[in-house]
């Protein structure tokens, strides 16, 4: 994969070519699944808890049950090796997992309608947190199934665009079609009643587990997979034995066995590839790089509502305009990581986010433009189209494919520290200005300066750990 050089370059037409592979339509469909969760416990919420008369800062904290992404590597080596009883011979490894988290999401769903954030808050909490625990976990075996239905000869000239089909199928998820038609839903014309909005994307949700049961399994996945009757663990033959065989793994030495290979053995061999200095370098990037877009993204609805936007003008602008443009974006984006390397698109994308955020300012000092709306959009949505396809090609790039779903979670899950866990303060950052929105995104595009600074540092460092890697 082109991290920091392009070793070859293809005409836009044969890298257009590449999106031909039926795989792709699965990894779009994956990705809508995963970004549909975040308009449950995201922007719908946002919207229901701000017509209930709830503040911003309550708004905003509530957006730390979305935490739970940014931990969920805690418990991917059980979602990347333990076989689920029943579903592993019918689905396999990755599909039976996603179909087991999608109906949780479902029956989360479900319960969350049956509540209202001004009477009984604690429930909308913890559904909404039910929501995001069963999409964070679904989210291991999405990512862990588009790394491993290509092979490793494939990754260089098909991992960026499958980071934009995926990256798209999240946008149709969270926006220009789950999250336009739940917001439309809910809007002026429409006018439903924010609880039968979750019923009705309940029903989404189940079209879209039918549709999981036909794609197929990665073939990677069932080979080499231990037949033991007894065992519910994937330990190869080789780790058998050196345990002193299938007869000696009884007790504490079984314990210690699943313990080192299951939750040991990735983080070390993460971390003996790249290096510490490498390793960590990662670590702070994926924190610092959308931390002020993400702040952004958690106030925008509440923003949009104060500045004067009515409801339908935000499903149809945000949701479906934005997630088109996100789209669109997403496939430049792929052709130009493919053709110039993944660290210059995440620098594009990086300086685009700075702009972006000083956008917003414009609109809060102005009012509610609906041109002016559009343009912001257009920068916004190239930015996280783009810096979304350089971040998921950047990080399959250093996904082992042993520990390929565990490896990736760890990643994803020090990325969404920021956006989630961080940018929970969001709402309480603009109640500290006085609701000065215009300093607020000011703030937030200066954000992206320690990000770029850690981009540039680490691609010092990339040569170096490409020399180490086998040919």
């Amino acid at each position: 994969m082109p991290i920091a050089d392009v070793k070859t370059v293809k005409t836009i037409r044969e890298s257009l070519l590449t999106l031909k592979d039926r795989r792709f339509i699965a990894i779009f469909l994956l990705g809508f699944s995963s970004g549909f969760p975040w308009v449950l416990h995201g922007s719908v919420l946002t919207l229901w808890m701000q017509s209930s008369g709830l503040s911003r800062s309550a708004i905003g904290y509530i957006g730390a049950v979305a935490t739970v992404y940014a931990i969920n590597w805690t418990w991917a080596p059980f979602v990347d090796k333990v076989r689920l009883p029943v579903l592993y011979r019918i689905f396999g490894q990755r599909r039976s997992w996603i179909l087991l988290t999608q109906t949780l999401i479902v029956v989360s769903i479900l319960l969350l309608s049956f509540g209202d954030p001004r009477q009984n808050l604690m429930l909308v909490s913890l559904c909404a947190l039910s929501v995001a625990i069963f999409s964070a976990t679904q989210d291991i075996a999405v990512d862990a199934y588009r790394i491993n239905i290509f092979t490793r000869r494939e990754m260089d000239d098909k991992m960026p665009f499958a980071a934009a089909v995926t990256t798209t199928g999240w946008w149709a998820g969270y926006g220009f079609i789950g999250g336009a038609l739940a917001l439309g839903l809910g809007g002026e014309t429409i006018g439903l009643a924010w609880p039968d909005v979750y019923r009705v994307l309940a029903l989404l949700y189940v079209g879209l587990m039918i549709c999981v049961m036909l794609v197929r399994e990665p073939a990677e996945e069932t080979a080499g997979v231990s037949d033991s009757a007894d065992s519910v663990l994937a330990l190869d033959d080789a780790q058998v034995a050196q345990a002193g065989g299938a007869d000696e793994l009884r007790g504490w030495p079984k314990v210690k066995l699943w313990f080192n290979t299951l939750l040991i053995g990735p983080f070390r061999e993460f971390f003996q590839r790249c290096g510490w200095k490498l390793a960590l370098s990662i670590f702070a990037l994926l924190i610092l790089f959308r931390l002020g877009d993400a702040m952004l993204g958690r106030m925008s609805l509440v923003f949009y509502v104060e500045i004067g936007f009515s409801r339908d003008e935000i499903a149809f602008y945000t949701k479906f305009f934005g997630g088109l443009m996100t789209a669109f974006f997403c496939l430049a984006g792929a052709l130009i990581n493919t053709r110039f390397g993944v660290l210059k698109g995440l620098f594009v994308g990086g300086i685009a986010m700075g702009v972006a955020n000083c956008m917003f300012a414009i609109i809060a000092i102005v009012g509610p433009s609906v041109p002016l709306l559009l343009v912001t959009l257009v920068v916004d949505n190239f930015t996280a189209a783009f810096a979304t396809v350089a971040f998921i090609s950047f990080i399959s790039y250093f996904t082992s494919r042993t520990y390929t779903g565990t490896q990736y979670a760890l990643m994803s899950s020090v990325s969404n520290f920021g956006r989630t866990t961080l940018a929970a303060s969001s709402g309480f950052l603009v109640d500290s200005l006085g609701g000065n929105w215009a300093l607020f995104f000011v703030l937030t595009g200066a954000m992206v300066i320690p990000g770029l600074l850690m981009l540039w540092y680490i691609g010092k460092q990339v040569e170096e750990y490409r020399d180490r890697q086998p040919a």
